[in-house]
């Protein structure tokens, strides 16, 4: 697994444990917007933007 593979991992563990922690519905619209945002963002993206954007990733991890 990539080591940016973990850390989604880690960071979706963390948001279930927070989201059990604290369950109010002001959480709910935190994480939906803290995630829904850069997901927004990416998919308004052009393609050619998006094919960018994943060989400027894959670049950096190595590969």
């Amino acid at each position: 697994m990539s080591p940016l593979g973990k850390y989604y991992i880690g960071a979706a563990i963390a948001s279930v444990l927070a989201l059990l922690l604290v369950p109010s519905p002001i959480s709910w619209l935190v994480v939906l917007a803290v995630l829904g945002g850069p997901v927004v963002a990416y998919f308004m993206l052009d393609e050619s933007q998006r094919a960018r954007l994943r060989r400027i990733r894959r670049r950096q991890i190595g590969g």
